[in-house]
Parts: C-alpha cells; structure tokens; sequence
C-alpha cells in the first residue's frame, strides 16, 4: 500500500460538534495537501503522477464534502457571529480558510494559482466552489449570504458623496454619468470589445451601485463604450461576454469573477440594493430601479445574460445575441434560470447547448429586445425610453418590476439555483474541456493578454 493509500484510510470520523471535528480535519487536510505537493508542478507530472495527485485531490474534496455536510451552517454562523454580520462572498471564502484550516484554500495558495495557466493549475478554486455551493443550498445561510451580496459595496459608499455632486464616476473598466433623471453605466473594457473580467466586474458593480444610490437617478441604462479594436475602431460594441484571452491564461477568477458577478452586479440590476434588516420569509424590501439595455453589434455570452434582467431592451438594427457557453466549456450565468422564461425551453436550450444565434430582428430575437433601433439612433431611442418611464412615475415601475419578479424568480429559487451553479461552475472552470474547447474554438495559445 502506498503512503497515500495509507492516508486515505486514515480519515477521521465526523460525528461529533464543529470544533472537534473541525480540529481532527485540519491535520489530514494537511498531511494530503503534503502529499499532493511531493509531486511534480502539473505540467511535468508522467500520467501516474497526475493520476496519483488527481486521487488525492479528489479524497481531500471528497472529506471536505462530508464535513460540510455536517456543519455548513455552524461555520457560516461562525463567521458572520452569528448572521449579525454581512460579509461578502468574496471575503468569506478566506476567512473560512482562516478559521478551519484546510476547508477551503488560503488566499497565498490561490494567488500562487494565479499566476499560472489554467491548464497548469490543480484548481484549489473548486473547493471554494464546493463551500459556497454547500451554503447556499442551506436556506437560512443561503439567503443572508445572497442578502449580503445586494448591499453596497464600501467602495461605492466612499464614492457616493463624490457622485451626486459631480454626477459622474470613472472607474477604470466602468463609467457611470448622471444625465437629469438618468444614470448611464458604460461598459469600457475597450481593448477587448468590452469584454468581461475581474476588473470589469467590479467596476461595473460600483456603478451599478452608485447609480442605485444617487436620489437623482430614476431610470438607469447599461450600454457598451466605442472600443479600440481594429475591426470596430470607434464603434460602441454592447459586450463581448467573458474574456476569454484572460480565461485560458488563468487571469480570471472563480470566486471574484463567476460568483460576485452573479451574486453582486447582475443581481443588483435585477434585484435592486438590500439594506441593513435581513427578514427571511418577509416580502422583499430591496430599492430598486428600472433598467434599459442599449445593444450595439453584439451582446454575446455574458452580455446577452444581462439582457435577461433588463426591463426594456434597445437592440440596433444588424445587432444579435447569443450564448456560446459550448464553445467556452462553462455555465452561461443565470442564463439557464431565465432564458427559458423568455423564449421558451427548447429555443434556451438550442441556444445554451448549441450555440443558436439570435439576430436581434429576427422572431426569437425579438423575444429578447423590445425594440430594434436603426443605426445611428440610438440615443434618441434611449431617451425616449427613459421619458416614458419617468412619465409614468418610477415609483410604480420600481414596484412593478419587484412584481413579475417575485412571481417568477423569488430569492429561494434564485438561491437554490446559485447553489448548483457554484459547484458546477467550479468544475467546469477547471475542465480540460474548457482548455480544448478554448483552444479549438478561440486560438486562445495564441492570443496575447
């Protein structure tokens, strides 16, 4: 038997409370993270070596999982005291790592991750995927997290006095301008057709924050900057989905990126902001505001999913929407919680699954926009958007839209949905599919970042 085969057997027993099992964990996470690194770095293991480090990866998830199972809920109060704190997602996962031990990985391990290929990387990112997948399936811990992750950022609080007075932020990757009863969030990732990646999101969540924020605003509208890009030079271009340049060099995030996107700035479009009184099972009390979308050329993968929270959608003439999640090799966001709402479940799942194409004017097209826009009058088509929402008073419209989407997604599928969506996401992050498919589809070796 070899010394691995050894430790695997060694497990101990998780009956007991928290602490105990907790301090009989950390010591067998430790010794098969020391096994795990006796091998070779990935890309010069022979293919017994890999086996060897893919079992033991798998035996250290496996006993995180049934510890989990135990005591999820006891270390999220733990690290809220007991729910009386909001801590966001982003820093719950260290903090985890801080209080017990080899349950998820420490900020040093993943940063040293970081730096690598994806294809290089063993992936300690997935047992955070793992933790937050088991949190968010608890409807107690599950909905204070997602709670937590609507309300402001302390960033966009620091930078809200600035706003109002002035009606403009710059925030690198994100712009967002007040204009009278209007916020406009600009997406200006521009080298990369305004793509989508750690720092985008969250640029783009400040934003969306601020222009929550600001008593000025009534209406809020998302649209794309005019990019640098050859092809496009000075054309505003709506979204390229997520970067996949980024994505194949390992620069994209697991919890920073897919989880606070999804659980941070497309939720706040769609849900609103939360405030200090978490009430589980009461009606939501978020403070929201109507959202239009103004699509130029393209909103591709992850654009097109911001398209499915937007309360009016403007598409220019020639634009199209699509999700080429098969061809990247992950889970297109929310897509599959809200496309099929929109143009049914087959159509989602030819879309999803088969990377259909939708021209904005075509019929399934116009399930997703409201309206196609001839070139060149999009800002007229904008403004009449937001006078007819204005005119009607936004106080309803607020009310209104937490109305359909109360009765089609409350917060308890929404959670049950991430829940799902983080440990699949996690693993798909990490598949050599999504190497290949970067690779076969993208030329991803061959682009530079």
């Amino acid at each position: 038997m070899t010394e691995w085969e050894r430790w695997v057997h060694e497990a101990p027993p998780l009956r007991g409370t928290l602490e105990r099992d907790a301090a009989a964990a950390a010591p067998y996470y430790a010794r098969g993270e020391e096994l795990a690194h006796r091998l070779p770095r990935k890309p010069w293991r022979t293919a017994e070596e890999q086996s060897t480090a893919d079992r033991i990866h798998g035996r250290l998830r496996a006993f995180r999982e049934e510890f989990l199972r135990h005591h999820a809920e006891a270390v999220y109060d733990a690290l809220t005291e007991g729910m009386r704190r909001f801590v966001r997602v982003e820093d719950l996962v260290y903090a985890a790592a801080e209080l017990y031990p080899g349950l998820v990985p420490t900020r040093a391990q993943v940063q040293a991750e970081r730096a690598l290929l994806q294809k290089d990387k063993d992936g300690v990112e997935i047992d955070q995927g793992i933790f937050l997948s088991h949190v968010l399936a608890r409807p107690r811990p599950g909905a204070h997290l997602v709670h937590a992750m609507l309300r402001p950022k302390p960033e966009s609080l620091g930078r809200l006095e600035a706003f109002a007075r002035t009606g403009q932020a710059d925030l690198g990757s994100a712009r967002v301008e007040r204009r009278g009863a209007c916020a406009q969030v600009e997406i200006r990732n521009t080298r990369f057709l305004n793509a989508e990646d750690d720092a985008a999101t969250a640029a783009l969540e400040t934003a969306v924050d601020l222009a929550l924020l600001d008593p000025a605003v009534e209406v809020c509208v998302l649209r794309g900057a005019p990019v640098d890009h050859p092809r496009y030079a000075g054309r505003r271009i709506f979204q390229a989905g997520i970067n996949l340049t980024h994505l194949y060099q390992g620069k994209i995030s697991f919890v920073e990126f897919f989880m606070v996107r999804e659980l941070g700035f497309a939720s706040k479009m769609y849900r609103g902001l939360a405030g200090d009184d978490f009430a589980p099972g009461e009606p939501e009390r978020t403070a929201e505001k109507p959202w239009i979308a103004a699509v130029e050329a393209f909103a591709i993968g992850g654009g097109c999913q911001l398209l499915l929270v937007m309360d009016r959608v403007l598409a220019e003439d020639g634009s199209y929407f699509n999700l080429p999640a098969r061809k990247e090799g992950i889970i297109p966001g929310c897509a599959n919680l809200r496309l099929p709402r929109v143009v049914g479940d087959r159509i989602a799942r030819q879309g999803i699954l088969f990377d259909r194409k939708f021209p904005a004017a075509s019929p399934e097209g116009r399930m997703i926009c409201d309206e196609v826009v001839p070139s060149g009058e999009m800002d007229a088509a904008i403004e009449a958007a937001v006078a007819q929402l204005t005119g009607s008073g936004v106080v309803s419209a607020a009310g209104n839209r937490k109305a359909l989407r109360v009765g089609q997604e409350p917060i308890d599928t929404f959670r049950a949905y991430m829940a799902t969506y983080a440990r699949e996401q996690a693993l798909c992050h990490y598949s050599p599919a999504l190497i290949r498919n970067l690779e076969a589809n993208w030329n991803a070796h061959q682009r530079r970042g």
